[in-house]
């Protein structure tokens, strides 16, 4: 219960800081996650700050395995950037392609 109302209030948050409510994908993995989602979306903007647009807790290579994954415009240009969702570590910091995955 406690993970649920975490994942609540950083929706909370990041609807009030953006002004934008986005689906968030990979809820069933946030019980295996060190880091909270509030705290991944702070380190993700203060890598590339922007706008979040989408985010998601996916598992994929690389770090531990799991990890965060933000989609953030700034203008035009849009960044890909990736949250180790076990030690916060920067994994990915790129341009997002036309075809993002």
């Amino acid at each position: 219960m406690c993970s649920y109302r975490r994942f609540l209030t950083s929706i909370l948050i990041a609807t009030l800081l953006t002004g934008t409510a986005f689906a968030f994908n990979g809820e069933k993995y946030l019980a295996d996650a060190s880091v909270t989602l509030a705290q991944a979306r702070e380190a993700a903007l203060k890598t590339y700050p922007g706008k979040i647009v989408s985010e998601e807790l996916e598992k994929e290579s690389g770090g531990s395995g799991l990890r965060y994954s933000f989609v953030i415009r700034h203008n035009t240009a849009k960044h890909e950037v990736g949250i180790d969702a076990k030690t916060g570590a920067v994994l990915e910091n790129s341009v997002e392609g036309k075809n993002p995955d």
